[in-house]
This record gives structure tokens, sequence and C-alpha cells, in this order.
């Protein structure tokens, strides 16, 4: 069976790929307060869509893709790290809030805060949801965020911190419950070049819960180490040569751990009816932004794979441009060269995540998605 999660907006969401375009959310269009009804002057080019300002809140539209998810079938939702957008912690908590079964998987920095605190926030999330956060740890992240956060942690030395950091959150979590004991911990020492811990270890009502399903992302030796020995999940991206190699590379690190860690991808997608629709919403969206030049279609890869989502302002450069069929395929292809994970986005998300549940999920993974007639 194939897991099919879908990203999260964290900055806004519209039709539009400029991103400074998209409204929804309340992002690059301040409304006006409840409180004194006094916004800003906008361009011509920004007006509003949403004709009630100031009476819904950010999360209100957000609250509507998360639902949208769950109901579409999709098995989870990703919170992602993004220094400029929303704060993933809080968005996971309330999608978690908000759902009943779906998964939720937290993106974040692990210089955010000492493994302690993250598993302490993350046992409490464990047990008020029944055991559906996961994490995502974003360790490889460019110099300019870390130089905002303060965090002086560069090169491969962040894959080193990461590796402490699951070390000791794994270690102080406790997956069997222990009586609670006052401040006692259960007696885990961890002295390493990030972080020491003294006599830690849950107890109470913060022990007896599942240890977050870890989710790690990147190709270089560093990262797909870490996955080898800490990882549950590693995530890749597609690219022009496909994504095989690299998938052979961890397979390979994996082996010497002795440790089975399992292999996804990120694919934003545009699905449409026929082939001929989807590439025109991929043109629409690509002359808005590349109005003069080749078109879209010359950024084809073959087999329904297109190289131009990051200059729509997807977060990755390839993903998927089709059929429902066509799509369907190819995800299909995927699971069988060894990926059973899917991160799937597109925008806007909510119109998305009903067209991918409604018309794509089932295709793409028919055996665990297909009710059959119940023997007699």
């Amino acid at each position: 069976m194939t897991e099919f999660l879908w990203r999260l907006p964290s900055r806004g969401d519209g039709r539009r790929a400029r991103p400074e375009l998209r409204h929804r959310g309340g992002f690059w269009d301040p409304a006006p307060t409840p409180a004194t009804g006094i916004g800003v002057p906008r361009p011509a080019d920004r007006e509003p869509t949403d004709v009630r300002p100031g009476r819904f809140g950010p999360f209100d539209d957000l609250h509507q893709v998360i639902d949208a998810a769950e109901l579409a079938g999709l098995d989870g939702v990703l919170a992602p790290y993004d220094p400029l957008g929303e704060e993933s912690w809080i968005v996971a908590g309330g999608a978690l809030r908000a759902t009943r079964h779906t998964r939720v998987i937290v993106e974040f920095q692990p210089a955010f805060g000492t493994p302690v605190y993250a598993s302490k926030m993350s046992a409490t999330l464990q047990r008020l949801s029944g055991g559906r956060l996961g994490w995502r740890l974003a360790v490889d992240t460019d110099a300019e965020d870390g130089r905002s956060r303060g965090d002086r942690v560069t090169g491969d030395d962040r894959y080193t911190r990461a590796a402490e950091f699951l070390t000791v959150a794994r270690g102080v979590w406790n997956s069997e419950p222990v009586p609670g004991a006052g401040f006692r911990g259960t007696g885990v020492e961890f002295a390493g070049e990030y972080f020491d811990v003294i006599d830690g270890g849950f107890r109470g009502v913060l022990s007896g819960l599942p240890f977050p399903e870890v989710h790690l992302t990147g190709t270089s030796a560093a990262a797909l180490d870490l996955s080898a020995r800490h990882g549950d999940v590693h995530l890749f991206t597609e690219t022009p040569n496909g994504p095989a190699r690299a998938l052979g590379a961890l397979r390979a690190r994996t082996a010497e751990t002795g440790r089975t860690v399992r292999a996804g991808l990120e694919l934003p997608i545009i699905a449409r009816e026929t082939e001929d629709e989807a590439w025109a919403r991929a043109e629409r969206q690509w002359r808005e932004v590349r109005p003069d030049g080749p078109g879209a279609r010359a950024l084809s890869l073959g087999d329904g794979r297109w190289a131009g989502f990051d200059v729509l302002g997807y977060p990755q450069t390839a993903g998927l441009v089709g059929s429902y069929e066509q799509v369907a395929r190819q995800l299909r292809a995927y699971a069988a060269a060894g990926f059973d994970t899917v991160v799937l986005t597109g925008h806007p998300h909510i119109e998305e995540v009903h067209r991918a549940g409604e018309h794509l999920l089932f295709l793409a993974d028919p055996a665990a998605r297909t009710l059959k007639e119940a023997a007699v």
C-alpha cells in the first residue's frame, strides 16, 4: 500500500503562480482588523477575493485544507518548516486537534530547542491525538536561514547534531508505561558535542506512547548516513535522471547498518481529466511568470514528469503533469520501484486535494483504495 501525504501551505494559498498574488490565508493581503477596520492600500492587481475581510483568520482557510485532506482519503499531512511562513509546530497541533484519523508530520529544525523539549511536546501531542504525530527534521537549511536563527552550525556538522538530537530524543522516550516518581528520570545519560542529559527519561503520562515516525531528506553522504542510522522514512525528489540512483545509495547504506528505512518522494502535481487540460493549466501558470520565451512543455522530462514547478513557487523542481490515469501510472511505477510514501502538493490546495482524492488515489493504488465485494 502506498501512503499518500499532502504538503500543507505555509504562506497562504490561491490560484495564481506568483506567491504574492495568493491571498487565501491572510498572506500578502492584510485584511482590516475587526477592532479598527483599518487596512493598508492595495495595488490594483492585488484586490482581495474574500468579501468578508476581518471575519476569518488564517487558520480558517488552513483548516479547510486539512479537513479536505482527511475527507479525501489522504493518509496524512505535512506541516512544513518555513522560516518565513506559519510555525509548523502550531500548525501540526491544530491539525491533530481538527482531525480524527489523519497522521500529521511536523517538520522542524533541530536547533529550535533541545531534543528533550521536542520529545516532551511530542509526547503530549501523541497522548492527545492517539499517536498520530510524526517528525521530519529540516537539517540541510541554507546559511542565511541559520544565521537569522543565531545558528552557527554549518555543513556536515548539522548532521552530527541531528544524529545526537535523535539519539537523545529516543533515549528519553519510553514506549512502555513507567510509573511517575517526582522529578526523577529513568537513568538516561548522554554526553555529546551538542547535547548533555543527566538522569533523563519520561515517566507517568509522558510514557507508554509511540515515538514519532522520523522522516528525513537529502542525497548527500551525510544525509543518507543519518537516515540509515536514525530514520524511518527517507524522502527524495524527482530529478531529470530519476530518483533510482539515490534510492540505490540509501539501500547500500541501510544494508551496512542493518536497519529498514522506507523510501518516499515529494511530488507537486497538476492532474486533470485529460492530458490537454493538465498542460493548459501548467501553461497558464507558466505564462504568468514567464510571459515570453519557450512554453511549459519545453521542460517536459517524459513520462509526465515536468521540471518547471519551482518557477511556479513550489519547493521542488520536478513533479507530474497529465491526465489522472497518466499521473496514476507514474505513481504506480514509483511504488514498483520501492517508493511507498508520496508527499503530494498542488495549489489552490483545497481544490487540488479534492481532485486527488476523487480522481487519482484509487487509480494510483487500486488494491488498497478500491472497495471490494464482501465474500459471502
